[in-house]
This record gives C-alpha cells, structure tokens and sequence, in this order.
C-alpha cells in the first residue's frame, strides 16, 4: 500500500515575526491582521521565575507575508508607544 505522495512533505513556512506583552496592543495587532487577512497564530511564553514579562507572547505569521504584517504591528506599536521586539526568525513547531 503506498502513501500518498503529500504525506512526506513537509511545509514548515511560519516565522516567528514579533513578541508582544501589552495585552491592549495584542488585541489590536490581532483585530489588524483578521481584517487584513492574515493568518497567524499567537505562541504564549511562560514566564521564568526570575522574569518581569507577564503575559509576553510571539505573534506567527506565514513567511510570505512578513511585509505586510512587519508594517501592520510596526503602524500600531508606533502610533500606541507599545514596545514590541521582532524576531524574524523560524518557528520550532514540528509538524511531522
């Protein structure tokens, strides 16, 4: 029996884009990216023993629209005075 030929792919496309810990600022990066359409999901960080951070999360995205979404949490974090770190890098999520 063969397996389908889609089953030994492997898509893994998401970055890591930013890393947020205002709350108010994530509900408006999020209420940003669902009218824009974009696809993302929020990968919350637990916070160490020794950390100031509560609530800090990383927002992902789909490595084909880092622009877009880079401009989207750049015009809100600038306009709100949110702090906000960008990672732009790979997310560690194994699919398979």
């Amino acid at each position: 029996m063969n397996q389908p030929l889609y089953t030994a792919l492997k898509v893994h496309n998401e970055i890591e884009l930013c890393e947020i810990s205002d709350l108010e600022c994530k509900r408006l990066i999020e209420q940003a990216l669902l009218k824009e359409r974009i696809s993302f999901y929020i990968h919350w960080l637990k916070p160490s023993l020794f950390s100031r951070k509560k609530n800090c999360c990383i927002f992902c995205v789909n490595e084909n629209v880092q622009e877009t979404a880079e401009d989207i949490v750049r015009s809100i974090c600038d306009e709100g005075g949110y702090p906000v770190k960008f990672l732009f890098r790979k997310t560690h999520n194994e699919y398979l």
